[in-house]
């Protein structure tokens, strides 16, 4: 017997027993098994990423129904997939035929805002843009802001331990999440980290669930550290003939210790798509565009800096916002970049590479090389400052010579990000995507660690099988 196959009898290997009991300890509107409503939870934004479709689909509003249906899986041994809003791309959320799905999108409140401790208790569910707008009112921020923080749930962003725009200055998820409330695999609650500005008792616990993608435990609340609400920040926008002429203003402009809100690039052809899907006027005969800002007391002499820098780099134009308001639609176009490239063929498969700032230049050129050799449209948007880029594959599904070829560029972007001393994912995850690659990047010690991590939490396997590894 495998690890999550279910002894085979007439009391546990039908849909209809896992159903009744589910529904011993759920109420009737939490637990759909129409097909043709499960089928819609059957996969994150990486719809090309295999999935099938869940026996049932549970959406729990306490941490009791968590555990409940957590025993049920293992009683009967079905598999698992935790899913917040599926904004995902790696097909971390992704379900099969069989499992059951945990939506935790119901489980949306935030507990508690602490001003004086500068924390906030949330629910998984909680949307990432309700808990900034939640903050604010104290005069705090939660700075993680994803590119889909109109729709991305904390969970989700703990799950992958997402990045954002802002993490040139304040950061990644990982650093902000001070404690959480985990149910594991068999059913029981575990509480790991603190409260506390403070705490180094017993190993970080909390770190491994972040990033961990739901193959640990789930999360049911967690404990987040606030930030005091920065002045609101400008932005200057720098047209470049070329991607090397931006990439070497990133160089210029991180080591010359500036601290930028967010240091962002946009290649021709994202630019291109920005402009087609939401006529955005961007400067479409640039080949990078660079968006710096600043939320600092001083933002406009900042920018101002920023500015010569980026001239010294050979920028052809240099533009910085008026006002705030200018600001937030330059932010805005960053924003549209993955939506604006899926509409180029339909379908994208995006790279999350992250490597060394002072490789930036070297991944850039190297992805404008793939694209040519495999005749596709490859679009590069990328969080500069910290050198995250994602090189992202426009391609028509419905072509098999062309998925084809771009699953080759995909892995080649892969190999070459590794080859300049970078990683696999800086932000989205491993998920089914990556999952041949993770392994090449960690090595066969590191490996076997974290199937043994896996196997200590997850004994049966049933806890979001076949992703990351």
């Amino acid at each position: 017997m495998s690890r999550i196959e279910a002894p085979r009898d007439e009391d546990t290997a039908t849909t209809g027993n896992l159903l009744d009991r589910l529904l011993g300890g759920l109420p009737a509107d939490a637990v759909l098994a129409d097909p043709d409503v499960t089928a819609s939870y059957a996969h994150d934004m990486a719809s090309f990423c295999p999935a099938g479709t869940p026996a049932v689909v549970v959406l729990p509003r306490t941490v009791e129904e968590v555990q409940h249906v957590m025993r049920v899986a293992t009683e009967l041994r079905v598999p698992v997939v935790p899913q917040g809003a599926r904004t995902g791309l790696s097909g971390g959320a992704n379900a099969h035929d069989g499992w059951i799905v945990l939506s935790l999108t119901k489980m949306d409140r935030v507990l508690e805002i602490n001003p004086v401790d500068r924390i906030a208790v949330v629910e998984p569910g909680v949307v990432n843009a309700t808990l900034s707008r939640a903050v604010e009112e104290h005069g705090l921020a939660y700075p993680p802001d994803p590119s889909s923080w109109e729709m991305c749930t904390i969970g989700g962003n703990i799950g992958t331990a997402s990045g954002g725009l802002c993490c040139v200055k304040y950061g990644v998820t990982a650093e902000y999440v001070l404690g959480l409330d985990v149910v594991l695999a068999d059913g029981r609650l575990l509480r790991t980290g603190r409260r506390t500005a403070k705490g180094v008792a017993g190993y970080d616990l909390t770190r491994l669930f972040v990033g961990s993608e739901g193959s640990l435990g789930i999360v049911v609340r967690a404990v987040l550290a606030l930030r005091p609400k920065p002045p609101a920040q400008l932005v200057l926008a720098a047209e470049f003939a070329s991607a090397g002429a931006a990439c070497d203003a990133v160089c210029r402009i991180m080591e010359g210790g500036h601290v930028p809100s967010l240091l962002e690039l946009m290649d021709r052809t994202t630019v291109k798509a920005v402009n087609d899907l939401a006529r955005m006027g961007l400067p479409e005969t640039t080949e990078a565009l660079l968006l710096a800002a600043f939320d600092t007391p001083d933002a406009a002499g900042d920018l101002a800096a920023v500015g010569a820098l980026c001239e010294a780099s050979g920028a052809a134009q240099v533009v910085p916002a008026d006002d705030a308001a200018e600001s937030e639609l330059l932010l805005q176009a960053r924003r549209l970049s993955l939506t604006a490239l899926e509409a180029v063929k339909g379908t994208t498969m995006i790279d999350d590479v992250c490597v060394p700032r002072s490789r930036l230049g070297d991944l850039l050129d190297g992805v404008e090389r793939i694209a040519g050799k495999h005749r596709l449209s490859i679009g590069v948007c990328a969080h500069a400052g910290d050198g995250n880029t994602h090189p992202t594959v426009c391609f028509d599904a419905a072509d098999p010579d062309e998925s084809r070829r771009a699953r080759a560029s995909f892995d080649e972007i892969m190999a070459l990000g590794l080859e300049l001393g970078g990683t696999i994912t800086g932000e989205h995850g491993v998920g089914v995507l990556k999952k041949e690659w993770l392994a090449r990047e960690l090595g066969p010690v590191g490996l076997e660690m974290q199937r043994a991590v896996k196997q200590t939490f997850d004994p049966l396997g049933i806890l979001n099988p076949g992703k990351l590894f």
